[in-house]
């Protein structure tokens, strides 16, 4: 039964093997679970977040995992809305991992706001002078766009195919997925500007305070666009991962190096943009509150000024001069570690500016205020992870995903 679901032209593990691996994999899915009904049942004073953290490493999980997702909706722009046509062999990827993504923001989400039941309310009492209502409604709507765009890849499963209905289903749903992309960049504009605008107009925490034009201020652009620049690179990631545990190769070299490309070029475009933020703020912005720089980053370990050169030299410079360049491009070792570099940096930026936010004291009698996250909190931050990685397995054993695998990996018969 197992390999009548398997996609016809390409070969898969044991089952046993298969199922081994959920198991274990599950166990860990098991602890989050159990840690988020502790959350829920007993209140969030299963977690560490006091006064100074309102909210902590569930929201930096939240915006890590928003970002990592942006390669979903930025491919899809690439593909369907500038014509990058060879893109089409590595998007169905990008959307399982974008699905894994938003998904795991709702979730996390949910954990955090300690009633779910009462989730609804941000939809039908919504603030509408917080753009946290418009972050709600726009993971809301895209994440309804990130399903309709999976959709189609469970419809193509081998036996499901079969049925008329579906067939014809998922036909119809790929002559229209340009329209869902372009509402998908769209959504994914918003609220990924708007995560990066609620750091922006905290005027009691001159850390992550900026200037802006007219009502946005800049972090709301800078968002946006390190999703862009960034979240290909989680897509590459999770591809070359997939590649080495099935020893595979499942995309080819010339689709990798497009991406990779495009992706090197937001990056460096982005840093440029970043520095100029940051020179600005370090010297105009910060100044005219009554802060230096090192007053952001002195008096403890954590927070070292090295922080900021590992976030915009190391995660940033380095991996853009990679990526952008053929030669970085081609050798293994030089695009594994670029590709590495730009999660981590993506992942950084959200960190500082969640937590080194609330970390920074803003006043002369105050000390810097620490967090460490309780195990109830760390459980649940894994949990997305345990989901993602359980999701991608049945994803690659039963679906289409990668076009051109059964080309590279022909069957000997």
């Amino acid at each position: 039964m197992d390999s009548a679901l398997i996609p016809e032209g390409v070969k898969r593990c044991p089952l046993w093997k298969f199922a081994l691996g959920i198991i274990i994999v599950g166990v860990v899915l098991l602890w989050g679970v159990y840690a988020m009904f502790l959350c829920w049942f007993k209140g969030l004073n299963q977690t560490n977040m006091n006064d100074a953290y309102g909210f902590a490493i569930w929201i930096w999980a939240d915006l890590a995992v928003i970002a990592l997702g942006g390669g979903a909706f930025f491919t899809g722009f690439l593909r369907y809305i500038v014509g990058k046509d060879e893109l089409k062999n590595i998007i169905n990827c990008t959307i399982v991992i974008g699905f894994i993504c938003y998904s795991s923001a709702l979730l996390i989400l949910a954990i955090d706001i300690g009633q779910p039941l009462r989730g609804w309310f941000i939809f039908w009492h919504a603030n509408v002078h917080s753009m946290l209502t418009e972050v709600a409604f726009c993971l809301s709507c895209y994440f309804a766009v990130l399903t309709i765009e999976y959709l189609p890849l469970i419809l193509e499963n081998r036996q499901t195919d079969k049925i008329p209905f579906f067939h014809n289903l998922s036909h119809n749903l790929h002559e229209v997925m340009a329209v869902f992309a372009a509402t998908g960049a769209f959504l994914s504009f918003f609220h990924q500007g708007s995560l990066g605008g609620v750091a922006g107009v905290l005027f009691g925490r001159p850390f992550a305070f900026r200037e802006g034009v007219l009502i946005w201020p800049w972090t709301f652009f800078l968002f946006t666009w390190s999703a862009a620049a960034y979240g290909p690179c989680f897509s590459l990631l999770v591809t070359r991962i997939i590649e080495k545990i099935t020893k595979k190769q499942l995309v080819k070299q010339n689709v990798i190096e497009l991406l990779a490309k495009i992706s090197g070029w937001m990056i460096a475009t982005y840093i440029v943009a970043k520095i100029i933020d940051t020179w600005y703020w370090a010297a105009v912005t910060a100044p005219s509150n009554g802060f230096t720089l090192l007053d952001f980053y002195s008096g403890n370990a954590l927070y070292g000024i090295w922080i900021l050169v590992l976030e915009i030299v190391i995660c940033g410079i380095v991996p853009a001069c990679i990526l952008i360049t053929e030669k970085g491009r081609k050798n293994k070792l030089a695009f594994t570690t670029a590709i590495i570099l730009g999660v981590v940096g993506v992942s950084l930026n959200r960190w500082v500016m969640v937590l080194q936010v609330m970390a920074v004291p803003v006043l002369p009698f105050e000390s810097w205020n620490l967090y460490y996250p309780s195990w109830q909190e760390v459980a649940t931050t894994v949990l997305p992870v345990a989901y993602g990685i359980i999701l991608i397995m049945i994803s690659y054993r039963y679906l289409p995903i990668f076009p051109q695998e059964k080309e590279l990996n022909p069957i000997e018969s």
